[in-house]
């Protein structure tokens, strides 16, 4: 490799590594368990099926991308892959320790906490560090919407259409998209400071400079 592609690298935290490799291996397992024992797992009527085909091409989206489009030329994202891995792991977890039934504002923390986070992925997959506040609260609001009436369709679809709660889903969803906005707000702010500061010195993987590799 010659040392412009060298200097295109940019070092990540070994915490942030090793944490995206374990939250993915332990959403396969979960999921593996809730698939097996759904009582077990809490996800009983809860789109189990959707939940196991959905979350690991969600969670290893970013991994297949990089490789057959990025490696060559830039480093793996790992925080944006993390970010993403969140999302599917605190899902399951929540369901698996029952957070959901047994805390009144759980759901509605992830609804905001998740979307959020996989809009800050999304930042960091598509725009430069000199972007400004404006663009970046643009794009974390087309993609943060959007995913938000995704999963809110989803939802929908894999299981409340024929839940008992599907009389009162109306005012649920709308709550729910509404912290999903929010949440994709404060993820545009807190990237584009951080970027401000120096915090954050990733880069786009596809704004990279493509170099060949010799």
């Amino acid at each position: 490799m010659t040392d412009d592609a060298v200097a295109v690298r940019h070092p990540i935290p070994t915490l942030v590594r090793r944490l995206d490799i374990a939250a993915k291996l332990l959403l396969i397992l979960m999921l593996a368990s809730a698939l097996a024992f759904p009582e077990v797992g809490n996800l009983e009527d809860k789109g189990a099926l959707a939940r196991a085909i959905g979350y690991p091409a969600l969670a290893f989206t970013v991994p297949i991308i990089w490789h057959v489009w990025w490696r060559e030329r830039a480093s793996f994202p790992w925080l944006a892959d993390l970010l993403i891995t969140i999302t599917c792991f605190t899902d399951i977890l929540g369901n698996r320790m029952d957070l959901y039934d047994r805390i009144v504002w759980f759901d509605d923390w992830m609804h905001f906490m998740n979307t959020g986070l996989l809009a800050a992925a999304v930042i960091l997959l598509t725009l430069p560090r000199t972007a400004t506040l404006g663009a970046t609260v643009e794009r974390a609001l087309a993609f943060g919407a959007t995913a938000a009436i995704v999963w809110e369709l989803a939802e929908y679809a894999a299981f409340l259409s024929r839940h008992t709660e599907r009389h009162s889903a109306y005012t649920d969803t709308l709550g729910d998209l509404t912290l999903g906005v929010l949440g994709c707000l404060l993820a545009a702010v807190v990237i584009h400071r951080a970027w401000g500061r120096g915090k954050l010195r990733t880069t786009a993987p596809q704004l990279e400079p493509r170099v060949p590799v010799v």
